[in-house]
């Protein structure tokens, strides 16, 4: 299959690493050739979410890094994909389609068009999530 970009990225906490992460670097390492993945910083993810994850950054990075599909794996000390940019000159960003439509994505995309970079929406697994997981563990008492 010819892929269509040559550099992507994708980026997210990737604590509790599960299927659903899984599928998005799947889908976004088959339609670029060479996939950056971003791995929020502790302090990044505290700043948003309010709390810490449970796997710490180095940790994280070096699970992503070690997923098939990934090139190179880094850790990020800020969300502002423009900048990100900056960094890592990719040609596609991949997010999950739960975002389009938002404000903060709208704004992303007009913000990368003008640079010549294509958001690309993958389809959110459905029935997985990181808080769910969470919640679960939480119930069960374990």
């Amino acid at each position: 299959m010819d892929k269509k970009y040559q550099t992507g990225y994708t980026d997210g906490v990737y604590d509790l690493f599960h299927v659903g992460h899984l599928n998005m670097i799947e889908a976004a390492k088959a339609r670029c050739e060479h996939l950056i993945v971003g791995v929020h910083g502790d302090d990044v993810v505290e700043e948003y979410k309010h709390h810490r994850p449970i796997i710490n950054e180095n940790d994280r990075r070096r699970i992503v890094e070690s997923v098939k599909g990934v090139d190179r794996a880094v850790i990020n000390r800020f969300r502002d994909k423009k900048k990100l940019w900056e960094l890592y000159h990719f040609d596609v960003i991949f997010i999950g389609d739960d975002w389009k439509g938002t404000e903060r994505w709208n704004r992303f995309e007009k913000e990368l068009a003008e640079i010549g970079v294509d958001v690309v929406y993958v389809p959110y697994t459905k029935g997985i999530s990181t808080t769910e997981i969470k919640e679960m563990i939480l119930e069960r008492g374990w």
